[in-house]
């Protein structure tokens, strides 16, 4: 079933979750099962699957003790760095370290924002939704109040962001990702 739906819900941005834990270690992952929920109240959720062995992964873990996350943007400028933030380090090492990423101060939370992202999201948790029970692969679905954003100029164009320039990535299925690609309108009928 994951490989199904992971194919065929494509693409999917991705969201570069950046968190800490009760005793300042930061973590950073991505994830690909990321959705934008409401604008008033301005929401975003991401669905948080358990490791193999039915444990919570270090996010979770860490979302629940603080109630804080920061979702960064994930660009193909540091694609591979986004791919190895998804290594299962143990719980406790920082993935900015491991793969040479660099944290930033948050302005409303406390996990640190990727410096190298251009957009990052501060959120401060609304909602935790298990799905599954103890199903192998339940999840928690993580809803959270967006409570400021941070727009690095340089992908702007007439204030609205530009995707040509923030050069976002995205999954496909399996080991195929998306960068880029072609950007057309169309302007939705009355």
């Amino acid at each position: 079933m994951y490989r199904l739906l992971v194919s065929a819900i494509v693409p999917r941005p991705i969201a570069f979750v950046s968190t800490i834990s009760p005793n300042g270690v930061t973590n950073l992952a991505p994830f690909s099962y990321f959705m934008g929920v409401s604008s008033s109240p301005p929401c975003l959720a991401i669905s948080v699957a358990r490791k193999a062995d039915g444990t919570k992964k270090d996010t979770l873990l860490n979302i629940e003790s603080t109630g804080e996350f920061v979702v960064n943007s994930s660009q193909a400028s540091f694609s591979d760095q986004v791919n190895a933030a998804a290594t299962g380090f143990p719980y406790g090492v920082s993935e900015f370290t491991e793969i040479g990423l660099h944290s930033m101060p948050s302005v409303w939370v406390r996990p640190p924002r990727v410096e190298e992202s251009a957009i990052h999201m501060e959120c401060k948790t609304e909602k935790i939704v298990e799905l599954g029970g103890d199903e192998p692969g339940a999840v928690s679905l993580v809803i959270g109040r967006v409570i400021g954003i941070h727009v690095d100029q340089s992908v702007m164009t007439d204030d609205t962001i530009d995707y040509a320039k923030l050069d976002p990535l995205a999954r496909l299925g399996g080991t195929e990702w998306l960068r880029g690609g072609e950007v057309f309108r169309l302007v939705r009928p009355r």
